[in-house]
């Protein structure tokens, strides 16, 4: 079942896409595609704008830590 998001100050939908999802990579186009007219209200999304952001598989990676004396 989507989300619905409410923008606050300052926000772009990668922004968004990021804070909701923990990333932007391939989920900030299915957000666009799933809000037709987004992308008209400009770069910077007005406060309060509801944006619906699907279900998304959320990708863990873990990152593997180098040691430089090993």
């Amino acid at each position: 079942m989507p989300t619905t998001y409410s923008t606050k100050q300052g926000q772009t939908v990668d922004l968004v896409c990021l804070d909701h999802y923990g990333r932007t990579a391939d989920v900030t186009e299915t957000v666009f595609a799933a809000n037709p007219g987004l992308a008209d209200l400009g770069p910077v999304l007005p406060i309060g704008t509801l944006i619906s952001l699907p279900d998304i598989e959320t990708k863990t990676t873990a990152a593997k830590l180098v040691s430089l004396w090993d």
